[in-house]
């Protein structure tokens, strides 16, 4: 976020790894809300006297989520990162980028245990309990959402004095 000397901008702006950095988040997201939305799909469909067909699409759903989150995870933890430039050129945020990691981690966890019970439970799944824990789940993602958008528009505002989104309508 600290676009200092030895940048052409100068301090006022992104650099243009910092701006693929932001483009690469924003990509991640929208995939995870799109396997979200099929998730939440399978996942209001109804159970009863279909449950293989069910459980077919959910866990196929959740397979599209648990890679999707890989994804972002992955990318989050790339060197040039926008959450890595962050830790790097904002010493006072590390420990929130450090926090959003392991949230990172835990959310893929917890997908990875819920997929393995919907594959490994016979016909004894609780349905109503299973979707209940989904949906804490998909909650956990947005809250993890929430949390990276107030760090990177916090470094944001504090690296350049400016709010991310005028400049980012200024742009279009």
């Amino acid at each position: 976020m600290n676009a200092t000397a030895g940048h052409e901008r100068g301090p006022s702006a992104f650099t243009d790894a910092q701006r693929a950095g932001l483009d690469t988040s924003r990509a991640d997201r929208n995939r995870t809300l799109a396997a979200i939305h099929r998730l939440e799909a399978a996942l209001s469909a109804a159970a009863p006297g279909r449950e293989a067909s069910w459980r077919t699409d959910v866990a196929d759903a959740l397979a599209v989520l648990e890679a999707a989150t890989g994804d972002e995870q992955r990318n989050a933890a790339e060197p040039d990162s926008l959450l890595s430039d962050i830790a790097r050129t904002q010493p006072r945020l590390r420990n929130r980028v450090r926090g959003l990691r392991a949230a990172y981690q835990m959310l893929r966890d917890t997908t990875a245990a819920l997929s393995a019970e919907l594959t490994d439970s016979a016909d004894d799944l609780d349905v109503d309990d299973f979707r209940r824990r989904l949906a804490s789940l998909l909650t956990a993602v947005r809250h993890q959402w929430a949390r990276e958008s107030d760090l990177v528009y916090e470094a944001y505002f504090e690296a350049f004095h400016r709010d991310l989104e005028v400049d980012a309508r200024r742009q279009k």
